[in-house]
């Protein structure tokens, strides 16, 4: 296995730290959950990068790159969701785009092809990080004003906390909803030749 596809994998095992971060109420969790997600995140540069660079693209990585991505982003929404941090309607139409491609991708590998993510994805993908970094940075600053660290955190603030992180989330739907889009007019014969 090549260092990008080690990469990939280390992205998925870096998930379940992720999830205890942001779920268990430990001081200053959020930024734990902030840290290990941005590391997961960055593997995902890197290990594209990496595969370009040194011309290691695989099918492993073609595949399971954009899984890693899925796991990592759907496993941060459900926590928001649990959490009370976002609107339930925005995951389940992000969701609902992840399975379509992914259902596209696995009929394509069935015929023994496989579908690189395209730029839309890509887009896609970078949106849902920015919005659930910012989600994450803003409830940290929540609980430093609950710490009593810092002065200027009221209970207003949390509401527009939450509002800020909505407006990111809904982009990161509008761009997710747009690629599934994109992604399915491009793979239709795929779709209509299923059996």
């Amino acid at each position: 296995m090549n260092l990008p596809n080690k990469l990939t994998v280390l992205r998925m095992i870096l998930v379940p730290f992720f999830v205890l971060a942001i779920l268990w109420p430990f001081p200053h969790h959020y930024l734990a959950a902030l840290v290990l997600f941005g590391a997961a995140s960055y593997t995902d540069h890197l290990d594209g990068m990496l595969a370009r660079k040194n011309n290691q693209i695989t099918d492993f990585g073609k595949f399971m790159d954009p899984l890693a991505d899925k796991i990592l982003v759907i496993s941060a929404l459900v926590c928001f969701v649990s959490l009370g941090l976002c609107d339930v309607w925005l995951v389940l139409l992000i969701i609902a785009r992840e399975f379509m491609v992914t259902s596209i991708r696995l009929v394509a590998a069935g015929k023994g092809s496989v579908i690189a993510a395209n730029n839309w994805g890509k887009v896609k993908t970078v949106s849902q990080i920015v919005a659930i970094c910012v989600i994450l940075l803003l409830q940290y600053i929540g609980e430093l004003g609950g710490l009593g660290l810092v002065h200027f955190v009221s209970e207003d603030m949390a509401v527009l906390f939450w509002c800020i992180g909505e407006v990111f989330l809904a982009i990161a739907t509008l761009f997710a909803v747009l690629s599934g889009l994109i992604y399915l007019k491009q793979n239709w014969d795929i779709v209509k030749n299923a059996k």
